[in-house]
This record gives C-alpha cells, sequence and structure tokens, in this order.
C-alpha cells in the first residue's frame, strides 16, 4: 500500500491494484493524470477501445475506485503476428477527502480517456498554516 499525495491537501492515491502482464512476470498499469483546477480535480485514465458501459466507478467512504471488467477478450483468440498493446480488466482506488463533493462527481469517456470531475465543495479547504518551532 501507498500514500501518495497530489499536489495540495485533499486527494490522494492511497493505494493501487490491478494485474495485467506482458510475458511473464511484467506488470503494467492503466495510466492517470490528475490536475487541480481552481474549483475541480480532473482525472484522466487512459483506456482505449473500452466500451464505456463496463466502466464501474465507485465512492465508498474516502475511496474513489475505478475498474474495467473486460467481458470477452475476442483479442487473445486471434494469431497476433504482433501485438504491442491489448486491453485488460483494472482497478484503480484513489483516497479523497471531505473537500470532494462526492454527490456531483461526472464522468465522461471520448477518444480513449475517462475523465471525471470531482468537484471541490467551496471553502472546504483551510489555508497551510506554518507551526513554529519552540
Amino acid at each position: 500500500m501507498c500514500d501518495n499525495r497530489f499536489g495540495r491537501r485533499g486527494f490522494g492515491m492511497r493505494h493501487d491494484h490491478y494485474s495485467r502482464h506482458f510475458g511473464p512476470q511484467r506488470e503494467f498499469r492503466v495510466p492517470v493524470n490528475i490536475v487541480r483546477n481552481d474549483d475541480s480535480y480532473e482525472m484522466l485514465i487512459f483506456a482505449p477501445d473500452r466500451n464505456k458501459e463496463d466502466f464501474k466507478i465507485n465512492v465508498q467512504g474516502l475511496e474513489l475506485t475505478i475498474s474495467y471488467e473486460l467481458k470477452d477478450n475476442l483479442s487473445e483468440k486471434r494469431n497476433w503476428i504482433r501485438q504491442e498493446f491489448s486491453k485488460s480488466s483494472f482497478q484503480r482506488t484513489f483516497m479523497i477527502d471531505n473537500t470532494v463533493d462526492t454527490e456531483n462527481i461526472s464522468a465522461q469517456y471520448n477518444n480513449g480517456i475517462l475523465q471525471l470531475t470531482l468537484p471541490i465543495v467551496p471553502g472546504s479547504e483551510k489555508p497551510a498554516q506554518e507551526i513554529n518551532v519552540n
């Protein structure tokens, strides 16, 4: 389990899990970019050639989970000459806090990018405080 923070207080990745292998032991992770705007966080998940109906996005407590379940992998049944990418199931889980308006999270899937917008509750962020050492 890891605890990495992105940008300012309020959004971070707690852990992520999924398996996709190229060869015997190489694991690949679906890429995610996170941007902080003035009034929201924007997540961009690179997941080309998927069906938007098969994405699942859940918020439970302070965990945001994004997953994709591959229903039928027809590419495995093909006679590939070369295959440098493939699609597979995945799951990523991120920690959020009470500055995120979970009731108004939205998602769109266009051109192979799943985009989530996580609005920030107005006035919920506290400014950084400096602590003096005595």
